[in-house]
């Protein structure tokens, strides 16, 4: 076993090998402009790009027409969000959204606000669930999208987006989702969905950084949204510039490892994950699981540790790659807005930590990581008056 050992397989992912043996003809001998329609290295980037497009597609039940690339997750929710109200600037409009979203969509959602568009945050149960109903209540006359995310990056939270889209379909209001942490974990069809527009990143899904995609229903996009960059009128106006080719290759290849290896994958790592939880519980109290008990990624484990401060936490297993669920930007920071936002008090918030296990991950991992959780707590809580008295103060077992 190698150390240090990663499991922060929510940040990002390693690129698979088999993805980037796909990727390296694409860097080389085969650097075709896909633009370039006059000679044979264009036609085949071009084909190359084409394959792709139909490995994404057929990840998310779509049609290769519906995909279009773009740097990343990032890029794609600005696109979905400010495209849609830049179609309907004229008349200003109404965004549905919730306060645990990425902050690719939050931001989008303030720079909505400046151009006169009115935002409404939909509340979330203390599991990070939007309730449809609450979505079936908001919609307006004048509501433009509904932008839910399918799966929390932070909680592993899945969202209920087959009963949200069926209500925003009747309502003939467009749904938004972002799927970077859900797509290639969790089965996913846009059509039996009624997703309108989807968010994608192949680093993610163990292919390369840079790279994503942008589902729009239908195959016009134009008709749905406006394009927010201007050039060459690539990927049919909606996304102009030189279409990364290399990239491109690497997340259709990702998209085709997903779609033939996912079922197996997951429930692999949901027994990990299990094992990692229960081992964990097993030796320490005060751990409190964040998140829907079941309703979850089989990769994520969203923990809070009494009387710990996640930093200091982090701090004690250097060799091992986990991440706070604080977030915190400055010593003043309240912490993790998406915890706080499912009502989380704030010791126990400034004590969570995100677990994200991966394809990599090994039961031998999981073993060495569960010992270190509990010797690193039980250490730490040695240090802490708070946790002395606590257990002074509690009934004798």
């Amino acid at each position: 076993m190698k150390l240090p050992i990663y499991m922060d397989y929510h940040a990002t992912t390693p690129v698979d090998p088999r993805v980037l043996a796909a990727m390296t003809p694409y860097l080389t001998e085969r650097f075709g402009n896909p633009s370039s329609r006059s000679h044979s290295f264009g036609w085949q980037a071009a084909e190359a790009v084409e394959g792709a497009r139909g490995h994404v597609a057929r990840l998310i039940g779509a049609h290769p027409k519906e995909i279009y690339f773009t740097s990343g997750a990032t890029e794609s929710d600005n696109l979905a969000i400010k495209g849609v109200a830049l179609k309907h600037a004229e008349r200003g409009g109404q965004l549905l959204t919730s306060p645990i979203e990425h902050k690719a969509v939050l931001d989008s959602c303030k720079w909505a606000v400046k151009q006169g568009v009115e935002v409404v945050f939909l509340a979330v149960d203390r599991f990070g669930i939007v309730n449809p109903a609450a979505v079936e209540e908001a919609i307006s006359e004048n509501t433009l999208l509904v932008s839910i995310m399918l799966a929390s990056n932070e909680i592993g939270t899945i969202e209920s987006i087959s009963e949200i889209g069926c209500i925003t379909r009747s309502h003939g209001v467009l749904l938004h989702t972002d799927a970077a942490q859900a797509v290639g974990k969790i089965p996913v069809d846009v059509s039996a969905m009624n997703i309108d527009l989807l968010s994608l990143t192949a680093h993610k899904m163990y292919g390369p950084k840079g790279i994503g995609a942008i589902y729009v229903r239908g195959g016009e996009p134009q008709e749905l949204l406006s394009p927010i960059l201007d050039g060459g009128g690539q990927e049919s106006g909606l996304r102009p510039g030189t279409l990364n080719v290399p990239g491109i290759v690497g997340l259709g290849e990702a998209c085709r490892l997903c779609y033939e290896e996912m079922a197996a994958e997951s429930a692999r790592l949901g027994g990990l994950r299990d094992r990692l939880r229960d081992g964990i519980m097993a030796e320490l109290d005060e751990v409190h699981l964040n998140g829907h008990p079941t309703q979850r990624l089989s990769n994520n484990l969203n923990l809070s540790f009494g009387n710990i401060e996640g930093e200091a936490l982090l701090m004690s297993m250097s060799d091992v790659a986990v991440s706070t669920g604080a977030a915190c930007n400055s010593a003043g920071s309240k912490g993790s807005y998406v915890l706080e936002a499912i009502g989380l008090p704030d010791d126990l918030i400034q004590s969570s930590i995100r677990i994200g296990l991966g394809r990599f991950t090994t039961e031998e991992e999981v073993d060495y990581v569960t010992r270190r959780f509990v010797e690193s707590v039980r250490g730490l809580r040695e240090l802490s008056p708070h946790y002395a008295a606590d257990r002074a103060n509690s009934p004798r077992r």
